[in-house]
């Protein structure tokens, strides 16, 4: 098997993942590390290939850091990525690299094929004519200058359905649920199911509501008056400015972010991050669906 490694190079935790992994993986695996991975670790990459992600070929990703870090690497590339968090919060992970255990045995899966792989929906979107990458979170689309509002038209299917006044709007997927959306009052999304959700930044003179569309429509935002820029963010990893009047447009990417899983774990994820509408005081941390890594025999 082939195993790529990529590590968040501004987190000591991941660099100290990403070289215990070295430690386990060497000589059981061929690894490949990132670039900025091999520059991090320094001496300790020995003699490891090494490659920029977009040009890395491997059967697995193994990505050490936070949802940014997850991000960066699932815009660079197709690859399955087993998400490890060595951040804060980790929505998107699936092993927290604190747990030398729970570390350990995720690659120990990894290498035995003890996992499945599980796709989510990617936007692919455009500002004007320039192509940005995909987003497996959200594009935002909002004003360049603090404190100030923009009116911005929302179209789908390059029809005009209405204008709004607010900071911004958020062109989310179910991933991006529970990230910026649900920061703007966005709805919690199973990550299963497949839409495209619009959620207006600091609404003026409207009720805050999010809308879910159809992900086979296309939707656009244009920025109405030709003399108040903007800027469009995807993912919170690339930034492209907007002259007045520009329009970006959405629309569900060919591409897929892939996901290496070792079980449905959704609502465990969420636990403890106080966003579900629900008490959980009689739940079990612990759960039945981490099931005991299966014996050799």
């Amino acid at each position: 098997m082939k195993i790529g490694l990529s590590a968040n190079p501004t987190k000591p935790l991941a660099v100290e993942l990403a070289r215990r992994a070295i430690d386990r993986l060497e000589g059981r695996a061929d690894l490949v590390l990132a670039t900025e991975t091999r520059a991090a670790i320094g001496n300790g990459a020995r003699k490891l290939a090494e490659a920029p992600l977009e040009q890395m070929a491997a059967d697995a990703v193994v990505s050490i850091g936070g949802d940014g870090t997850f991000l960066w690497t699932l815009q660079r590339t197709t690859l399955p990525v087993l998400p490890i968090n060595a951040g804060t919060v980790g929505f998107l992970a699936e092993v927290d690299g604190s747990q030398a255990a729970a570390f350990d045995g995720a690659l120990e899966r990894l290498l035995r094929g003890f996992y499945f792989v599980e796709e989510r929906m990617k936007l692919a979107s455009q500002a004007g004519k320039v192509q940005l990458p995909d987003a497996t979170n959200e594009i935002v689309v909002h004003t360049s200058h603090v404190a100030k509002m923009r009116l911005f038209e929302i179209g789908v299917d390059n029809r005009p359905v209405g204008r709004i006044r607010a900071d911004g709007v958020i062109l989310g997927t179910p991933t991006g649920s529970t990230s910026y959306s649900l920061s703007a009052l966005g709805p919690i999304i199973d990550p299963g199911l497949e839409a495209i959700v619009i959620t207006a930044l600091a609404p003026f003179q409207t009720t805050q509501r999010a809308v879910l569309i159809d992900p086979l429509r296309t939707v656009s935002v244009r920025l109405v008056h030709p003399e108040k820029p903007g800027v469009v963010v995807v993912d919170g990893q690339s930034e492209t400015s907007l002259t007045g009047g520009a329009t970006v447009l959405a629309y569900r990417s060919p591409r897929r972010a892939a996901f290496i899983r070792f079980g449905s774990r959704f609502f465990r994820r969420l636990q403890g991050k106080k966003i579900l509408p629900w008490s959980e005081d009689s739940v079990d941390a612990e759960g039945n669906d981490n099931a005991a890594l299966p014996s050799s025999s």
